[in-house]
């Protein structure tokens, strides 16, 4: 196999992603996962889609992530796998999207009004 290219997003974050045959490497902007998610519950979330295939040690992935911050380049990056694997194997889309893998979250920060503090924030009503 040769290999295969997708993006995720979510809010602000640009996740593309080359996966190819090999050990189960995932590589983040040139650092190994564990190093760049120090965190467990988001290697967790970059690694559902792959634990839900049972191959976790079949590809190789190598990742370059922008923008955001780490929680929405987690899912971005979830996102970007689910949509490749789908790529190498289209049967496997039944059962991602049964897991919720293959939406585009639409959630996004809400912008700000003129004349108000925030975007749903009012300043403080004077009567007098």
């Amino acid at each position: 196999m040769e290999s295969v290219n997708a993006v995720g997003r979510r809010k602000a974050a640009v996740a593309r992603v080359i996966v190819k045959d090999g050990s189960g490497v995932i590589t983040i902007n040139k650092r190994p996962l564990d190093n760049y998610f120090p965190s467990s519950i988001l290697q967790y979330i970059v690694r559902q889609p792959l634990t839900t295939l049972d191959c976790n040690e079949k590809y190789d992935i190598h990742v370059n992530l922008d923008g955001g911050g780490y929680k929405g380049q987690a899912e971005a990056l979830r996102l970007a796998i689910a949509r490749a694997l789908v790529k190498i194997n289209p049967d496997d889309k039944s059962v991602l999207r049964r897991e919720g893998f293959m939406t585009r979250d639409p959630r996004a920060v809400e912008r700000k009004k003129p004349g108000q503090p925030k975007a749903r924030k009012r300043f403080q009503f004077s009567k007098r």
